[in-house]
């Protein structure tokens, strides 16, 4: 939101105020609190007639400090995000005799009593940012209306990331952004995941901690700062000091949650009816025994919203015009080897049986008028449930686990966006705040309810999201389109969301818009089965392969066997990422922070830290990628490559840039046929250019360490160790025999369990 005219004037029908100086300031509780009022103070008079601003500083744990921003200390009404926080080292002392300073770990922020009115912050006694004079500010409208606003400096060489799932451009300067859940697709400033946290390559992120709209101005209005603003007198946000990016994701997740770790079949290929396709116990049979005939393989089948009635979502009931016998079909689901998912949302049409139930049991959120809140975009007359009622929350709860008990693995957790803010909660929430909010009590209740009953083994399918929904995963891209711009909007929208603090991301292969392509639906294929999570699915027609040609079909086998090849990698990086915080599938500048080009890219990504991919945005198959300083090998040809340059190469359908790091070890699994097996045997160790001791370690299927492989030069070629691994066979890549031809990939050795 912009309040001014130009540099220089306010914007007709806004007064800005702006703390001027520090006038005093206390201690207490490991409390800084400063108080500034709205003009310079002289004499005794001019302390009457003014505002000021009160400004705490405190901190929840080491390397952040938090800055409450207060003009009117009026009820400060939920939902409020959670905040974790543990042990700090902190201080308030004087750098000088009016310098006060507030330090939390390695962070420190400092003011002058003497100076106009600054806040800047310190890593490691290095300048960060800066609020500088006039950026904080009071700014009241003609109807009286109040807004809070705070600026921070912008280095001429820093970019800033995140804000969310944004399919506007990668780096955010230059754009403006409001923290405001929608459903409109993905390709517009529209977001159905907005989260009100950046971080920029400067060593810092900031948390705005506020659930209801936070308007963004990234070098948009003032250019060389970054600007956030909320309505009303009060403004928190936290600064978090790295000094790196992956340091600054950790300790934001540490602030507001991990990210689970996802059950290892849920790494697997998902096929879906689709959307508004006919389908029936048949059709579904008959998709997964087709499947099964042509060998492609999958691990879950999923059931969107026609497995209801229409006009009945969500009701929780079968149609049983089509699906007769439910419990007879998910068993020959399981028995075929499969997991089961359900599409569910948190609307009840009024057509649907339970709807009058919720209604007179007051399920439902309300209107001013306490009638029950309804509209008819989606389903008629639908209403939504308050999860803030918590009769309401175990009466949905209880649906959920009838239908677990009945044999259902996962829901996909669908809309949570159109939330109105005319209406009334149960618990009196603001309904400003819970608009965003209510995304993460949704899906919050699916996900603990899925944990409950299958321990160890809950995943939803999200669309909407809000700070510390990464604790339940996964989340997928939303509404796309069946086309190449679309799918890389898709991409830039995935790397955007995983640099706010999620672990994993997928999107709908091929596109959910239109008819894809047989080209498009290989080449998406291509980028889906290397992305963390898999899904086919569209909205009018089935996106099974063998619908887009013979080629197709083997294009989805030999990825789909790929990916659970590489489950033994993938894995250990999902339990990484579980643990720090760092997203699985991430942008190439977390991995190469020295490489400038590198902070520009978004068309490209890597799938863990030892894996570089460059998705194919074209009929051509001709693709530009940039690979950074080092030896790369394209784990699917063996072509070898020195960064750093940019590259311009074809492919086939069954080619594409999926390049190894030198120096490191792909673990492979020869079970290809499942995501979820057993990772510590039968396995074929890829080394690529192997000039010092590496070593690679891997989790079973429950996320617990199951051995390690070491390799090491010597004089004579390598000392391989194993521990706790069975079968084990080493392939030196980049290293051919004197006789081999062209397509050898490399030497293959055989090392039996724990031998040197």
């Amino acid at each position: 939101m912009k309040f001014t005219n130009g540099y220089w004037l306010a914007k007709e029908g806004y007064d800005i105020q702006h703390p001027q100086n520090i006038y005093d300031a206390t201690v207490k509780d490991e409390q800084l609190k400063v108080y500034a009022p709205y003009k310079n103070i002289h004499r005794r008079g001019d302390t009457l007639n003014i505002g000021l601003s009160t400004i705490t500083f405190d901190s929840p744990r080491n390397d952040v400090i938090h800055v409450e921003i207060v003009h009117h200390d009026r009820e400060n009404k939920g939902p409020h995000f959670f905040v974790a926080s543990s042990e700090v080292d902190q201080e308030v002392y004087m750098k000088d005799e009016d310098t006060y300073c507030f330090r939390a770990g390695d962070l420190e922020a400092r003011m002058s009593m003497n100076d106009l009115f600054q806040i800047d912050f310190y890593g490691e006694g290095n300048l960060l940012t800066s609020s500088l004079p006039k950026g904080q500010a009071l700014i009241t409208d003609l109807n009286g209306k109040h807004y809070m606003r705070e600026q921070l400096t912008l280095d001429p060489y820093e970019f800033v990331y995140g804000l969310g799932e944004r399919f506007t451009p990668f780096i955010k300067n230059g754009q403006s952004v409001d923290i405001w859940n929608q459903d409109g697709g993905t390709g517009s400033e529209q977001a159905y995941k907005n989260i009100p946290f950046y971080l920029t390559n400067h060593g810092y992120g900031v948390f705005v901690d506020h659930s209801e709209k936070v308007s963004f101005e990234i070098g948009s209005e003032n250019v060389s700062r970054t600007q956030f603003s909320v309505e009303g007198d009060r403004l928190n946000y936290y600064v978090i000091y790295g000094p790196d990016m992956k340091s600054i994701l950790n300790k934001y997740t540490d602030l507001t949650g991990k990210p689970a770790l996802p059950p290892a079949w849920s790494f697997g290929l998902w096929l879906s009816t689709s959307f508004t396709t006919d389908y029936s116990e048949e059709t579904v049979l008959s998709f997964i025994e087709e499947m099964q005939a042509r060998d492609i393989p999958f691990d879950v089948f999923h059931f969107d919203c026609f497995w209801m009635k229409e006009f009945e979502w969500c009701g929780f009931e079968w149609n049983k015009a089509l699906f007769p016998d439910p419990k007879r079909l998910i068993d020959k689901i399981h028995e075929k080897g499969k997991k089961v998912c359900l599409w569910i949302n948190p609307y009840i049409g009024q057509k649907a049986s339970v709807f009058q139930e919720c209604k007179e049991k007051g399920y439902f959120i309300k209107d001013k008028h306490q009638e029950v809140w309804q509209w008819d975009l989606w389903q008629a007359g639908q209403g939504i449930i308050d999860f803030t009622n918590p009769e309401a929350r175990a009466w949905y709860k209880g649906k959920l686990v009838e239908l677990i008990e009945l044999g259902v693995d996962s829901f996909k957790t669908d809309f949570g966006e159109r939330i109105p803010t005319d209406a009334v909660y149960y618990d009196g929430s603001d309904p400003e705040k819970m608009h965003n909010y209510y995304a993460y009590l949704y899906n919050e209740l699916v996900f603990e309810v899925l944990q409950e009953l299958r321990p160890n083994d809950a995943v939803v399918f999200a669309r909407a999201a809000s700070v510390g929904s990464q604790k339940f995963p996964v989340h997928w891209g939303g509404d796309n389109l069946s086309e190449y711009p679309s799918m890389a909007e898709s991409l830039r929208g995935g790397l955007s969301f995983v640099l706010s603090g999620f672990g994993y991301w997928s999107h709908d292969i091929g596109g959910f818009e239109e008819s894809a392509s047989p080209d498009l639906y290989k080449r998406w294929t291509q980028f889906g089965l290397l992305s963390t999570h898999s899904r086919y699915h569209g909205n009018v027609e089935y996106r099974v392969p063998w619908r887009f040609g013979e080629e197709a079909a083997l294009v989805s086998q030999t990825f789909s066997k790929l990916k659970n090849g590489l489950m033994p990698y993938i894995y250990r990086q999902a339990v990484e990422t579980s643990k720090s915080g760092i997203p699985l599938m991430r942008p190439i500048m977390l991995e190469y922070p020295e490489d400038y080009t590198t902070y520009m890219i978004d068309k490209q990504y890597m799938f863990g830290e030892n894996l570089l991919v460059a998705p194919i945005f074209n009929e051509e198959g001709d693709t530009p990628f940039y690979l950074p300083e080092g030896t790369w090998t394209n784990f699917l040809d063996n072509q070898v490559i020195s960064g750093p340059k940019w590259v311009r190469n074809q492919y086939d359908y069954f080619h594409m840039p999926l390049f190894a790091k030198q120096n490191v070890l792909i673990i492979e699994g020869l079970t290809q046929s499942t995501a979820s097996y057993n990772y510590a045997k039968d396995l074929l160790v890829h080394a690529f250019e192997i000039t010092k001791q590496v070593t690679e370690e891997v989790y079973d299927k429950h996320g617990h360490y199951a051995g390690a492989i070491t390799i090491s030069p010597n004089d004579q070629g390598y000392d391989i160790s194993v521990e706790q691994l069975e079968n084990v066979r080493v392939l030196f890549r980049n290293k051919k025999l004197p006789d081999g031809e062209p397509h050898d990939l490399g030497t293959v050795v055989t090392i039996k369990s724990s031998e040197k």
